[in-house]
């Protein structure tokens, strides 16, 4: 993926129809410049993807040895714990895979949080890539427009990203199977016919593959449907939320499949405060398999995403991209593996893994888990 040509001060200038010496101090947060200035040359910034100060050393291709990863800051009234406003489950084990993967090489990580509702904030990643050599996007959390601005300045790797993606590298988890293998689980050990999903932000790509997932088991068995479906963030009072829907319905569903394992606890918390038993009246499955659901009662059934894998793939596909920006572009895609508790309808004490066979899928002529 060839870059383009650095945009300069005098660009912005002439865009904005301003002298140099106003976008100087516009950038560098100066005085004396009208706030209808400021703003318009602020919006040829970003229209442009100018990179101010460190913009020169990056785009004439001079390393820095640092790697950058923005992660997505979920902010919503329903996110009650600071751990998952920041994601901080997730991202955890995903800095641990980068920083196991830059650590021997001595490069450093520089990372920021994004709110993708706030303008300013796309403005800063747009900084933000003069100051590193690549990026690791996560989560989808960057609108598409945006990725492909930076993929024409620096390399750039989405993780757990869409694997449609037609612009930057994608290493994902191999959500489709987990979410397939959780359903057919349910349906054929546990007799489960009717089915209620929880899903998580539009925005995150891995809910939406679970949730076609789901839906492909479910147009393939006629004896099944679902039966309702409640919004979601990936949290748990937003899975406590759903539990509520569920139990608003005329008739209890089956199972309830959530597209997280922390809206499953949620949903768990709903039910156990109403008396319904999990999983004799209704069974509920979460993904990923974070520490917290195996403590539930009843320990929670889920799909095991490798996350921390996801860190380190992510990172290596990063770095083979800034040695050699010619590489073609490519989706990878973890296996993952059932783990099977009780909440499922599996006997009290059940601790089982079962390693998935992954779905090969094509990307941009290479297979998922090919290599350039």
């Amino acid at each position: 993926m060839r870059q383009l040509p650095a945009v300069t001060l005098y660009d912005v200038a002439s865009r904005a129809g301003v002298s140099t010496a106003t976008v100087s101090r516009v950038v560098h947060g100066l005085d004396r410049v009208k706030d209808s200035t400021r703003a318009r040359v602020l919006d040829v910034i970003a229209e442009l993807g100018y990179v101010p100060d460190s913009a020169a050393q990056s785009l004439s291709r001079r390393r820095k040895d640092v790697i950058g990863l923005v992660c997505a800051e979920r902010t919503s009234p329903k996110l009650q714990y600071d751990i998952e406003a920041m994601s901080l489950l997730f991202y955890d084990e995903i800095l641990r895979g980068v920083e196991a993967t830059i650590r021997e090489r001595d490069w450093s990580l520089l990372i920021t949080y994004l709110n993708q509702d706030n303008g300013s904030d796309l403005r800063r990643l747009l900084s933000l890539s003069g100051k590193v050599d690549g990026l690791l996007v996560g989560e989808g959390n960057v609108p598409p427009e945006i990725v492909a601005r930076l993929v024409e300045r620096i390399p750039v790797v989405i993780i757990a990203g869409n694997p449609r993606e037609r612009v930057a590298d994608v290493v994902t988890a191999d959500n489709r199977t987990g979410a397939m293998a959780l359903a057919e689980h349910r349906i054929s050990e546990h007799g489960r016919r009717r089915f209620y999903f929880v899903e998580g932000p539009r925005n995150a790509p891995d809910a939406t593959e679970r949730r076609r997932a789901l839906m492909s088991v479910l147009r393939a068995r006629k004896d099944c449907q679902l039966v309702g479906c409640a919004p979601g963030e990936f949290s748990v009072a937003s899975g406590a939320d759903a539990g509520q829907l569920v139990l608003a319905e005329p008739r209890l569903p089956d199972a309830v499949i959530c597209a997280n394992d922390q809206m499953a606890i949620g949903v768990l918390q709903s039910l156990a405060r109403a008396g319904v038993a999990v999983p004799g009246q209704v069974a509920v499955v979460g993904f990923d398999d974070i520490f917290p659901g195996s403590l539930c009662d009843p320990p929670l059934t889920t799909v095991h995403s490798p996350i921390r894998l996801l860190g380190e793939r992510s990172c290596t596909r990063l770095l083979d991209r800034i040695a050699n920006p010619e590489l073609r572009q490519r989706v990878e895609s973890l296996p993952t593996e059932l783990v099977l508790r009780s909440s499922c309808g599996c006997p009290p004490g059940t601790m089982v893994r079962r390693p998935l066979q992954r779905q090969r899928g094509r990307s941009r002529g290479n297979t998922a888990a090919g290599t350039s």
